[in-house]
């Protein structure tokens, strides 16, 4: 009799063995499905999120809701809808800026200091400044950042960029684009060519700006308005102290720019 005691737990454990790993599987497909699509939700989010603060700024500094009026609202509506933001997204931040909610947004400039020496410019929109600020301090003093007085290397200019299609008579178009640019009080300019164009960006004070996105754009001068603002430029840029340190302040703008109410970040890295 014996072995037949010994048989029967013998069974049992293989059939153990045998639909454990099944259930497991199982398990942690399920999990690792569930955590992918919490971190494409999440993406998602802050995308839509960074999509309605670029519109209400895109309004305050064109003065106006209509793309058909106000040229950097329509290349940023473009440029979001090209993301994948959604039409209702768009239409809600838009009736958000006209509807009076959007009056209660402050635009708030922060000005830190990372790695020791490398200076930076942190532009939000928000509507509770508290909050606002607590949450670009904690991201600063967890990657060992703090708030300094750095405004001083800095200047702000309109920047405007437009995009010129490459063909046999680029040169005399690019001429005919920068001319204009200088008649609307343009101060510097700069050209990177693509694989089937050409991105020329211009710079200028803050208040010629809406003059000098007029003068690009009209006339069939370039191929398409890619974006119109105002933004902090580092007065010398240089480089960071170390391959560490720029490693560092990459990932704090990284993480500065994924914070609810956060614009954009500038710095004195070149």
């Amino acid at each position: 009799m014996l072995p037949v005691c010994f048989r029967v737990p013998i069974i049992s454990l293989r059939r153990s063995i045998c639909t454990t790993p099944v259930r497991l599987s199982g398990h942690n497909k399920w999990s690792k499905i569930k955590e992918k699509k919490g971190v494409n939700d999440q993406k998602k989010g802050s995308l839509y999120s960074k999509a309605t603060r670029d519109i209400l700024l895109a309004v305050r500094i064109g003065g106006s809701a209509d793309p058909d009026q106000n040229a950097s609202l329509a290349a940023v509506i473009k440029r979001v809808k090209s993301e994948g933001v959604p039409k209702d997204n768009i239409d809600n931040a838009l009736k958000k800026a006209t509807g009076g909610k959007e009056k209660g947004s402050q635009h708030l400039v922060y000005e830190a200091m990372a790695a020791g020496s490398v200076g930076m410019i942190i532009e939000c929109l928000t509507d509770n400044v508290n909050r606002t600020m607590h949450a670009v301090r904690n991201v600063l003093e967890d990657n060992g950042a703090r708030f300094a007085n750095v405004l001083f290397q800095f200047q702000r200019k309109g920047v405007v960029r437009v995009a010129l299609d490459k063909g046999d008579d680029l040169e005399a178009r690019s001429e005919r684009l920068i001319e204009a640019a200088l008649e609307a009080e343009a101060e510097d300019f700069d050209s990177t060519p693509s694989d089937d164009a050409v991105e020329m960006e211009f710079k200028c004070s803050p208040t010629a700006l809406a003059k000098l996105t007029e003068a690009v754009t009209k006339d069939g001068l370039c191929r398409e308005l890619i974006s119109s603002d105002l933004v902090y430029i580092a007065l010398e840029p240089g480089e960071a102290p170390d391959e560490l340190a720029e490693s560092k302040v990459s990932r704090l703008v990284e993480l500065l720019e994924d914070t609810d109410d956060v614009l954009r970040v500038s710095t004195t890295i070149d």
